[in-house]
């Protein structure tokens, strides 16, 4: 998972069987049985079971690790959660994992965050909403995703010198650890589930169609 923060939907909740049904063949490995346990733990917390979750559960050592770490990244709080969200959207939309998008534009509403910034993160280029700072920020999510990186150190700098030393490592620790989320799921063929079907603003296209930007 990305993620280990609360998704219930604010407008309603998606059946673990509709998302059975639309994701079955995207899968490139076959859902493992999760404890009986664990799968009603997170159709209680989430309404669905994350598919991501059901993959890698193949190897339970490498799921309940990733669970418990994800849930230590979701517990930082130095760097700005509407930075670290829009970060994380920006990651997300170029590496083309839609279940990455679909998830954090949700998560960023049940955090009651500015959906009019959220939604447009995936073509943040073209947009006017955002702060001179969250642009840098947007820029430097995808200067990481990059490979090689195209970070530099005017763009270092420049963050550093608005975000204290705490926040710029927690930043750019979260943006490596979404790198890794998302890249994970987009090899095993884990595509959007539909959490954000439910949010109000539509998430936008990635300009070209590129990525996996439309899920709402």
């Amino acid at each position: 998972m990305s993620h280990s923060w609360s998704w219930r939907c604010l407008h309603g909740e998606r059946s673990d069987e509709q998302g059975d049904k639309e994701n079955a063949m995207a899968l490139r490995i076959p859902k493992a049985e999760l404890p009986l346990e664990v799968r009603e733990n997170m159709v209680k917390q989430l309404g669905a079971v994350p598919e991501n979750v059901e993959v890698t559960w193949h190897s339970p050592k490498v799921a309940q690790d990733n669970l418990e770490f994800g849930g230590k990244v979701g517990a930082w709080d130095a760097a700005d959660a509407s930075l670290k969200s829009f970060a994380h959207m920006a990651v997300a939309a170029p590496v083309g994992c839609g279940w990455c998008l679909d998830v954090g534009y949700f998560q960023a509403q049940n955090a009651k965050l500015d959906l009019a910034k959220a939604s447009q993160v995936p073509r943040w280029r073209g947009s006017e909403v955002f702060t001179p700072l969250e642009r840098d920020v947007l820029e430097y999510a995808e200067a990481m995703t990059s490979t090689p990186p195209t970070v530099t150190d005017a763009m270092y700098a420049s963050l550093l010198d608005r975000l204290d030393p705490p926040a710029m490592v927690e930043l750019t620790t979260f943006i490596a650890y979404v790198n890794l989320a998302t890249r994970v799921n987009v090899a095993n063929g884990v595509e959007s589930q539909g959490f954000s079907d439910a949010c109000e603003i539509p998430l936008a296209a990635r300009p070209g169609g590129s990525g996996a930007a439309s899920t709402a």
